[in-house]
């Protein structure tokens, strides 16, 4: 409380609170189901292949399935690449791309 502030000019609690220990961990978003698939494939491509995503097998946009799959990949440190046209996102690891650190075969 500040020193202009009073007991009386607080408002009353809206909303519940817990503890910190209580919190989840670990992002747990909407396309997680998505991005986890989509990295499994991604692992058993060959050299020089792509994946083919048909556009109407994504639960949401290209858009927001590639922020997605860009907030992971940095975050496990793997390099790909993308490119879409009115049917299909093409997702690859461009040739040298590193997966944890190991080179992509």
């Amino acid at each position: 409380m500040s020193a202009t502030e009073t007991p009386e000019s607080k408002l009353p609690v809206r909303f519940a609170s817990i503890r910190q220990s209580d919190l989840p961990t670990g992002r747990n978003g909407r396309h997680k189901a998505i991005v986890q698939q989509l990295l499994s494939d991604l692992e058993q491509l060959g050299v020089g292949e792509a994946l083919k995503v048909p556009l109407s097998e994504l639960p949401d946009s290209k858009v927001n399935i590639r922020s997605a799959l860009n907030r992971a990949t940095q975050q496990l440190g793997i390099e790909v690449a993308t490119s879409s046209d009115a049917e299909n996102l093409y997702i690859w690891k461009p040739d040298g791309a590193a997966t944890n650190g190991q080179p992509h075969e």
